[in-house]
């Protein structure tokens, strides 16, 4: 006998209109007010305090659950999306690889970064104990812990928006903020559940979730490479099926379960390994399902934790302190940047005082750890309600504040002549070089053979004469992070040592290389190297010849004629305006704008915003002056 469906239509859905119509109106306001450099949450947060205290505090507590219980919810995808940033592939290379000295250590990210965080850590715990004489704290070292945080979410879009991601410089800032997230989650997790539990043999199941995630890799690592897999991963990608977002959606909860069965503190490891996990099997750069699992999670979820948290803020509580909050919150402001500033002075003899100054200033933004490490520290009764709205506080403040100070202290430079560094006086170096001088790009080509080397300088080429093999070659060649680097020596082999060395030496983030075998293919992809796959370029040169032959020839033969370019908007007058609305040269025409990893086919009425990347095509007089209307900002 089948039992009829039965759907309660007992739940009261107000509560959730006021908190989506905020999540909504919120960035809609920081737009039109051009305020989008105000982080969304900080907002999110002050605005769900101001609903809490006059609107939501008259609903029943029945009416709030389900509220809290998508809170929670928000806050699992963000752990995850925060495992989700942590580029695993660069953290194994930074591994060293050679014998150390200080110059290697200074310049290798993991362990500038894992030294980052150890003397965080040491004057974390310093300054609770300083601290604990303005107001008694109950457990220094787990105080320590909250504040040693540190919040890769606020830090990843500052250095992205500045176009410094790729850089050595944003490397060694992203990969201290991975290593301080990664230790920080791991270390509250063993601390709460020892003081809920004490030393139980259940500790030893966190170490087995470690292993199941190993476990998991191994097999994933396997499955993706099933023909069987691949092809039922593309047919059910679509539609109603969307297998991709259902199979992540079982990751996450199955890790969360499983962390919840050792303890409900160990929720958030789970959360964030599953996010490491899958971020091992992505193209980041490339994938849909990236899109749609941040359109899924910060469209509906993560706002409702953001704006639960601050309607649950108690601000009450400060005043109920023991001794003077306004002197707790003073002190502990100066602690959260002095832990993370002095530590900033190990970038100093690679990037100078002031990019180190800056560096340590971002690090001290913090947001959701801090948040949640003090909610679970209040619900076990060794942060005081008092403390825990100080920390709140402190994330509002911070998120705000070191943004700011770091675009203050470390002003964007103004572009600089790209330069192209072409290894291997190759027929192909030298095309490349040749088209490159016509879009105004200098090149320089490294050649070993002298004879080869006095050919292409007769030809009027920039041409240094040393083995790519040398890194003292790129040393007298002023390597520089934004320098594009392309081996194209008659070994694909060459290439890749080349390539290797570039990346364990210099940590170099723009090279471009070629494969055309799976092998070669699978070490510059683990490397994260931009690679042109030969035998696919050739079937894509041919589909262009048979379907748009005219396009083709106009942009491979006419180039002195015609260039396309691509260009980061970075002039706040152009952003929020139409096409239509700019006065483009007439001999112009804007092709494609990508926002994030979108890419789209613009027409009158399509805005520019900062930081979009637009492809233009047209003479050099219109390439001129698009560039002066995308970024006269940095002119001035």
């Amino acid at each position: 006998m089948l039992i009829p469906l039965n759907i309660s239509f007992n739940f009261e859905f107000y509560p959730l209109l006021i908190v989506t119509f905020l999540a909504w109106l919120i960035p809609v306001l920081l737009s039109l007010v051009r305020l989008q450099k105000v982080p969304t949450v900080i907002v999110e947060i002050v605005a769900g305090y101001i609903i809490g205290k006059y609107i939501i505090a008259h609903f029943p507590d029945t009416h709030i659950q389900s509220l809290d219980f998508l809170a929670l919810s928000g806050f699992m995808f963000l752990m995850f999306l925060s495992g989700l940033e942590i580029d695993v592939n660069q953290i194994i290379q930074s591994f060293p690889k050679r014998r150390l000295n200080v110059g290697r250590f200074l310049s290798n990210p993991l362990l500038v970064g894992f030294t980052f965080f150890l003397l965080s850590l040491l004057l974390s715990w310093g300054s609770a104990h300083l601290l604990d004489a303005i107001m008694p704290i109950k457990n220094k070292w787990y105080f320590a812990l909250i504040m040693v945080t540190t919040s890769v979410g606020i830090i990843l879009p500052v250095l992205k928006s500045r176009n410094e991601l790729n850089s050595r410089y944003g490397q060694m800032i992203i990969t201290a903020a991975a290593i301080a997230d990664i230790l920080s989650i791991i270390l509250f997790s063993f601390t709460a559940f020892i003081i809920k539990h004490g030393f139980q043999p259940e500790l030893f199941l966190i170490l087995g979730l470690f292993f199941l995630f190993y476990l998991f890799y191994r097999i994933g690592e396997r499955l993706t490479q099933k023909t069987l897999f691949k092809k039922l991963n593309y047919q059910l990608s679509h539609a109603a099926s969307q297998i991709q977002i259902r199979g992540t959606l079982v990751l996450v909860i199955l890790f969360v379960v499983l962390a919840e069965f050792i303890g409900k503190e160990i929720m958030l490891l789970g959360a964030f390994l599953a996010g490491i996990l899958l971020s091992t099997f992505m193209n980041k750069s490339r994938s849909i399902l990236l899109l749609k699992l941040d359109g899924m999670a910060y469209g509906f979820f993560i706002p409702i934790f953001f704006i639960m948290v601050g309607v649950h803020f108690d601000d009450s509580a400060l005043t109920r302190m023991d001794q003077s909050p306004w002197l707790f919150l003073a002190a502990l402001l100066v602690v959260l940047y002095a832990i993370k500033l002095v530590p900033g002075f190990l970038w100093q003899r690679i990037f100078g005082f002031r990019k180190a100054f800056a560096g340590g200033l971002l690090m001290a933004s913090r947001l959701s750890l801090i948040i949640a490490a003090s909610k679970i520290g209040l619900d076990f009764g060794i942060i005081s309600p008092g403390v825990n709205a100080s920390f709140v506080l402190m994330a509002v403040i911070t998120c705000m504040l070191s943004p700011v100070l770091y675009n203050l202290i470390s002003p964007s430079e103004m572009l600089q002549t790209d330069k192209v560094i072409i290894v291997g006086g190759s027929s192909t170096g030298v095309l490349l070089a040749r088209r490159l001088k016509m879009h105004g790009k200098n090149a320089v080509i490294v050649e070993n053979n002298k004879e080869r080397y006095q050919e292409i300088l007769s030809k009027g080429l920039n041409a240094f004469h040393g083995s790519g093999f040398d890194r003292q070659t790129f040393y007298n060649l002023n390597l520089q992070p934004h320098n594009y680097v392309v081996p194209i020596t008659e070994s694909e082999l060459k290439n890749t040592r080349i390539t290797m060395m570039l990346k364990d030496e210099f940590q170099h983030p723009k090279i471009i290389s070629k494969s055309s075998s799976s092998i070669i293919e699978k070490h510059l992809r683990r490397m994260q190297v931009e690679y042109l796959d030969a035998t696919r370029l050739m079937a894509t040169t041919i589909e262009s010849l048979i379907l748009r032959p005219s396009t083709y020839h106009t942009l491979v033969e006419t180039f002195e004629n015609y260039n396309v370019e691509d260009i980061t908007i970075t002039n706040p007058a152009i952003s929020g305006q139409q096409i239509k609305e700019v006065p483009f040269h007439k001999d112009g025409e804007v092709i494609l704008v990508r926002k994030e990893q979108k890419v789209d086919i613009p027409h009158g009425d399509t805005y520019l915003q900062l930081n979009d990347i637009v492809t233009v095509m047209g003479t050099e007089a219109a390439l001129q002056d698009f560039r002066q209307k995308f970024r006269a900002s940095l002119a001035r």
